[in-house]
């Protein structure tokens, strides 16, 4: 193993905390990354790594050595994307990361498309609404929902996804329609516990008037299908985002309510472990995903257009 790999495993192993899965995602066998490791320690006459039957931790003189061991990876990395930077072709493995709802109803379709067009890349994509480390994880590029904390990460803005307040015929005709946000107190409400974990519901109306409503919730859920089906039964008032909610909307299933009032949207980013040398299929990626948060984006007939066969094959009616 030459040395530039060596200091990969090693910033790897601390970095997960873990041989077995280093090694797994380095493609090499536990024992000869466990060797390697242990190699290195002998040649630099000093103990990198605490061992347990929990894991592996650095010791003093670890933490030192992986901070240094991790710039010379980063900069061989950056010297190695140069020439990415200058092919023509887009080509390797990209790893993505998105939300569950968002990236099974939306992000999937259009990934599927790109791969069309570019047939020497792989593509690993995977949902999970946790937040994800990106340097730690190994992802290319993750495509979040909601305003960004300051960070050294690379974000390019993609657009904006809008969100609207349901219920069904049936709860309207048993429980009557709000027409102002404030009616929403006597309603049973339906709660996206991600996004409103404190169950209350924001908007905005005509010139700069704004309402915090507090609602009574009758279920909360982190899941976007659980509430958008509860609504559909009858069960409350849901707030969605609209590419949630708009075939159930387009097909009648739930009615549109408060139109007068607007919710807070939530932007859509494209963010990449630094703003710096950002490899070609990244970049390629991220300037193609930008053409496609336009208009009326969310609308199921538009996203199914252009997800071509993806459309068709049901990827856009996952959970």
């Amino acid at each position: 193993m030459d040395r530039i790999k060596a200091l990969r495993l090693f910033t790897r192993v601390v970095d997960l905390g873990s041989f077995s899965r280093a090694a797994l995602e380095l493609g090499i066998g536990q024992p000869a990354a466990t060797k390697q490791v242990a190699r290195m320690e002998q040649e630099l006459g000093a103990r990198l790594l605490h061992r347990s039957t929990h894991g592996v931790s650095p010791t003093d003189v670890g933490i030192r050595y992986y901070e240094k061991c991790k710039l010379i990876v980063h900069h061989d990395e950056e010297a190695r994307s140069v020439a990415a930077l200058t092919q023509s072709q887009v080509q390797g493995t990209l790893r993505i990361s998105t939300s569950v709802a968002f990236g099974r109803r939306v992000l999937a379709p259009m990934v599927l498309d790109f791969m069309r067009d570019h047939a020497l890349l792989t593509v690993d994509l995977s949902f999970d609404d946790r937040y994800v480390n990106l340097v730690e994880q190994g992802v290319d590029v993750a495509v979040r929902m909601g305003r960004l904390a300051d960070s050294s990460l690379g974000a390019t803005y993609l657009g904006n996804s809008p969100w609207v307040v349901v219920a069904s015929a049936a709860y309207l005709e048993r429980r009557g329609a709000p027409v102002r946000p404030e009616a929403l107190a006597d309603h049973e409400a339906l709660v996206y516990s991600t996004a409103q974990g404190d169950a209350i519901w924001h908007f905005a109306g005509g010139g700069a008037q704004t309402l915090a409503i507090p609602v009574r919730e009758r279920l909360r859920s982190n899941n976007l299908s659980v509430l958008l089906g509860a609504a559909r039964d009858g069960f409350g008032i849901a707030v969605l985002p609209r590419y949630v909610a708009d075939e159930d909307l387009r097909r009648g299933a739930i009615l549109p309510l408060l139109e007068d009032w607007r919710l807070p949207g939530q932007e859509i980013h494209a963010v990449y472990p630094s703003p710096r040398m950002v490899p070609a299929k990244v970049r390629e990626l991220v300037a193609w995903l930008k053409g496609r948060f336009r208009d009326e984006w969310w609308r199921a007939d538009v996203r199914g257009a252009a997800a071509g066969p993806a459309a068709a094959a049901g990827i856009v009616r996952g959970s």
